[in-house]
């Protein structure tokens, strides 16, 4: 049971979250087919109640980190859509200046710690920045997202072996949507159960529907007051599904089109609706209203991202390293 409610007001802010993740990523899909987002990029299309499911339990000063897929993270932790579509046009107002583009968003105002274009690269940072919480003696946790490929990486095992030894208060999530790229779980190990991985370690371990934004709140609920609480990491095995290819490279011929269709009939942000009218929360007119204000949202966005421009050739050699004033280290 989730100590934190889950009122009218969270349903409606679950939906509009989602609608505008959903939104901003079709935009996203059309404008790459029209070669104006260019480099690699990667829909979160399906797996939305992941973040909405996060972002309904944790306090602004709680951070995130994920993996390449990060468009819909950045926008839930609070980065404008507009700064994000920047990005993607690699202009200099981008949330990274321009020079991260789709896989690298980062935003240190929001503490959206980055996506990260390294194959679980990021998990061991999610520990470093939850060290870093409880060194400074704050309660805020880290939220570590990864791929269910990323935990083939050796850094996946040392970082939850040191997570748990110095109880620190990050939760790992595995976005589980089947494949590594093209390589289904089924052909990479035995134990197809990603979740038990953690429980090696002694760590509260479990696996969450991802297609149901209420189960991923509860379970992340959980997690996030045992990370508040000194009692140490959790690892959620969050299994979810995208609609479309690994990036937008991928034909995605690897599956067939009655699995799709199966995880469609699941759809988050459908479910999410119908909760809502069930409940008699809202009516068509409020769904209309949600419907033209994200459009309205993404529109000025990629109008905002085009006419923005490009940075300067010179910063090219700017923000590559951080100076800092130690007092402990000697000229």
């Amino acid at each position: 049971m989730s100590s934190t409610p889950i009122t009218k007001e969270t349903y409606l802010e679950w939906y509009k979250s989602m609608l505008l993740m959903r939104k901003f990523e079709e935009k996203t899909g059309q404008l790459y087919g029209q070669q104006k987002i260019r480099g690699f990029c990667h829909l979160y299309i399906g797996q939305e109640a992941v973040v909405a499911g996060t972002m309904s339990v944790l306090k602004p000063e709680d951070s995130l980190i994920t993996a390449y897929r990060d468009h819909a993270h950045a926008i839930a932790k609070g980065v404008s859509p507009a700064a994000c579509m920047a990005e993607m046009y690699g202009k200099a107002t981008g949330c990274s200046k321009g020079k991260g583009g789709s896989m690298h968003f980062f935003s240190k105002e929001h503490k959206f710690m980055g996506g990260h274009g390294i194959v679980g690269g990021q998990i061991p940072l999610g520990a470093g920045i939850a060290f870093a919480e409880k060194y400074n003696g704050t309660d805020n946790v880290n939220v570590c997202y990864m791929g269910d490929g990323a935990v083939r990486q050796g850094a996946f095992n040392e970082t939850l072996n040191m997570a748990m030894l110095w109880k620190l208060p990050v939760i790992f999530v595995c976005e589980n949507n089947g494949y590594a790229m093209g390589t289904s779980v089924q052909r990479t190990t035995n134990m197809q159960e990603i979740y038990k991985m953690g429980l090696g370690f002694d760590m509260p371990s479990a696996p969450v529907d991802g297609m149901d934004v209420v189960a991923v709140h509860n379970a992340m609920d959980e997690a996030v007051r045992r990370a508040r609480a000194g009692e140490g990491p959790t690892f959620l095995e969050i299994r979810t599904y995208r609609y479309k290819g690994h990036s937008m490279s991928d034909p995605a011929k690897y599956r067939t089109k009655e699995e799709l269709e199966e995880y469609k009939g699941r759809d988050p942000l459908l479910a999410c609706r119908a909760a809502i009218v069930e409940n008699n929360y809202a009516d068509d007119a409020w769904f209309a209203a949600q419907e033209a204000e994200v459009k309205q949202v993404v529109d000025e966005a990629v109008k905002f991202a085009e006419e923005s421009p490009y940075p300067r050739a010179e910063e090219i050699y700017e923000d590559v390293y951080v100076q800092e004033d130690y007092p402990f280290i000697l000229d």
